[in-house]
């Protein structure tokens, strides 16, 4: 057995046990060719990224999940064109909806643009109770997550800025953004 058959078999391991150290192994390994394999499908790189993005995060989810007799690469190109599969149908059912519900409902979002009071007031409620749960992260998570939503900079820039290479950049977001998630839906 060659070593880095061992290393990756060592890897998906210390994955399934919790290790971080092992997830991010795991990611720098396949990530471009994870990413390679979604812009060949989807010939738009930010969509690529985010789909790249969403099948490791749903891979480290079902970590547990995966069988050894399969390739690790295989089972990880599986998610990810699964992922498309969904987005695909999910942006067909859009477009056939809003072609479907004729010009009334474009007549109603013309009119009915500016938000009432009580929306504004639910969606400051909702950005307050979301900056409360951002405050609740460690420094790092809430750093990551500042640059990215509130500064908008580009995974690049922040890696740049945090001095730090992109892949651990693109592990701490996706690992700021679970924790967000399950801090919510605690609530």
């Amino acid at each position: 057995m060659d070593t880095s058959s061992h290393t990756l078999k060592e890897n998906i391991e210390k994955a399934k046990a919790g290790n971080q150290m092992a997830f991010s192994a795991l990611l720098d390994r396949f990530w471009n060719e994870v990413y390679g394999f979604q812009l060949s499908r989807t010939k738009n790189e930010n969509d690529a990224e985010d789909i790249t993005i969403q099948t490791f995060s749903r891979a480290f989810d079902k970590i547990h999940s995966y069988d050894a007799s399969y390739e690790f690469k295989t089972w990880l190109f599986t998610i990810s064109k699964n992922i498309h599969i969904d987005m695909v149908r999910k942006r067909k059912k859009n477009v056939w909806e809003q072609h479907h519900t004729g010009n009334q409902e474009v007549i109603k979002k013309v009119l009915d643009n500016a938000p009432s009071a009580e929306d504004q007031l639910i969606k400051e409620q909702n950005l307050a109770s979301l900056l409360g749960h951002i405050r609740n992260l460690k420094p790092h998570y809430r750093e990551v997550i500042n640059l990215r939503y509130f500064q908008e900079l580009t995974y690049a820039a922040i890696a740049e800025e945090l001095n730090e290479p992109i892949n651990n950049v693109k592990v701490k977001l996706l690992r700021a953004k679970k924790l967000l998630a399950e801090m919510i839906k605690a609530k």
